[in-house]
């Protein structure tokens, strides 16, 4: 189970290096939407490959759309409320002042955490120990760019370093422990409930990708995005195909 928490912690680990670059180094915007459009390409995958074939395959048709519509559906519902308070500018790049509150930035990254990490830790019950390398990747490759931005806004929200350091960090722990409750709360779960989970966590990605990370890619990365997003997928697929 500690097993579990490790890659959670790795995963989580992300938002903390994005954060870190957003303090000490130059980064252009252009490379911050280039990795944002490969992140997109590779959690559509992980989404689809990963927990929505699952999903199918344990709870059926019927079960699966109704999780994916729910995860779709509460996300978007809690996006719009953190969004309203500020926190609509949490996976954008630009370094643009924004008068965004700073709690509702850190409530919508740990939005982000939660599910993803309780999948990281849920993929252990089902590879046998081994993690899915696809979320892992996926999950991570978004979380730079949204340690980045989301750093900037704390920054013009009037948060010094030593405290944005303390919330980053305390979200390396909410990712790593959400990690270990997917593992220890859901290993004895029957497979319906499995298929549930991972359905409403890719209805959760989806509806992220496409109303967070897609607009502000296309923003920074220009007609390049849709080319870089589907080499994301293709990576996906790659490395679903050599992990099954």
């Amino acid at each position: 189970m500690w097993y579990a928490a490790m890659w959670g912690a790795i995963s989580g680990s992300a938002v903390f290096l994005g954060s870190l670059a957003a303090l000490f180094l130059p980064i252009k915007k252009r490379i911050i939407g280039d990795i944002m459009a490969f992140g997109t390409g590779i959690l559509i995958g992980a989404a689809s490959y990963e927990l929505l074939q699952d999903s199918i395959h344990k709870g059926g048709l019927k079960a699966t759309g109704i999780g994916f519509t729910l995860g779709a559906l509460v996300f978007t519902i809690l996006n719009y409320l953190v969004s309203k308070r500020g926190a609509d500018q949490r996976k954008r790049s630009n370094q643009k002042k924004v008068k965004a509150a700073g709690l509702a930035i850190f409530i919508g990254t740990v939005m982000d955490a939660i599910p993803e990490s309780i999948m990281i830790g849920a993929s252990l019950l089902e590879k046998q120990q081994s993690v899915s390398w696809l979320l892992v990747a996926a999950v991570f490759l978004s979380n730079i760019p949204e340690g980045l931005s989301s750093t900037v806004g704390l920054k013009n929200s009037g948060y010094h370093k030593g405290k944005i350091f303390v919330l980053w960090i305390s979200v390396l722990v909410i990712s790593s422990f959400s990690a270990w409750g997917g593992y220890f709360f859901l290993s004895n779960a029957p497979e319906y409930l499995l298929a549930g989970i991972a359905a409403f966590a890719g209805g959760g990605i989806i509806a992220m990708v496409t109303s967070t990370m897609m607009p502000e890619a296309y923003e920074d990365s220009g007609t390049a995005t849709g080319l870089i997003a589907a080499m994301g997928l293709l990576v996906s697929l790659i490395m679903d195909h050599f992990s099954s």
